[in-house]
């Protein structure tokens, strides 16, 4: 890019100390120059201690157990994004980069991670996975999600879902990707089916406030303006517990 956009890092006005851990993971394909990523021109010095950059050969990838581009979310993948998809099963090279952090007030670890993964692209990217949030984009795409000026809204960070219940007519809303602020993931339980929009974005605003530090406590209760009554929060999950694999913070819709 001749004018790269510097990725700004902002602030958590709601955090506090807690002994929660950011989990990053990105799978970046291409064939890249042996050359230092430029980062720097993105306002980043480079990945955060915790988190490494190892680079694989494809072929050697494919024998992996969690080699993201076979079974069914390869499938999920060509499906969504083809382009992107046959971008990256060609590509020879990938460059894995993961790792885990102390929570922190500020995400500067987030700006460095992406500073580097954009200076990637500029030296033989062509697509960046994000199996948190399930997403596969090309060079293109990537870059016009992450690279705008004042930087990303959170949003762009995440994803919601939804889903049908077992009761007719009800709905669960969730988000995925919250790992990334070392937060739990949000669920809504019992949405009706008029009301999936405003889930969505309620939703939306509880991932946010989580992005920006927020914590909800077991038993909390939520109110405020297009909120229904009687959201209680309830804590659980982990890791190894899908759909999340991350702690979720749970809330159930009113009639």
């Amino acid at each position: 890019m001749n004018h790269p956009i510097t990725i700004p890092a902002w602030q958590r006005p709601h955090w506090r100390a807690s002994n929660e851990q950011i989990v990053l993971q990105f799978y970046v394909f291409g064939q890249f120059d042996a050359v230092r990523v430029p980062s720097q021109e993105y306002g980043s010095p480079g990945l955060p201690a915790g988190i490494t950059a190892t680079s694989r050969r494809h072929a050697d990838l494919r024998a992996w157990d969690g080699y993201p581009l076979k079974g069914a979310m390869g499938r999920m993948y060509k499906t969504d994004a083809p382009q992107a998809f046959q971008r990256a099963f060609d590509a020879p090279e990938v460059m894995v980069v993961r790792g885990t952090l102390a929570d922190g007030p500020a995400t500067g670890y987030l700006r460095d991670t992406l500073g580097v993964l954009a200076g990637m692209l500029d030296i033989g990217g062509v697509a960046i996975l994000d199996p948190q949030i399930l997403s596969l984009l090309d060079a293109d795409a990537w870059r016009r999600r992450y690279l705008i000026r004042d930087g990303a809204p959170i949003r762009n960070h995440l994803l919601i879902l939804c889903d049908g219940e077992g009761e007719p007519g009800r709905c669960w809303v969730r988000t995925r990707g919250m790992r990334k602020f070392g937060r739990p993931d949000i669920s809504i339980h019992g949405v009706p089916d008029a009301a999936v929009d405003r889930a969505g974005a309620l939703c939306e605003q509880l991932a946010e406030l989580q992005a920006l530090g927020a914590h909800f406590t077991e038993g909390q209760v939520l109110t405020g303006d297009g909120m229904p009554a009687g959201l209680v929060a309830k804590l659980g999950g982990g890791m190894d517990e899908p759909p999340f694999n991350n702690t979720w913070v749970e809330f159930r819709w009113g009639s």
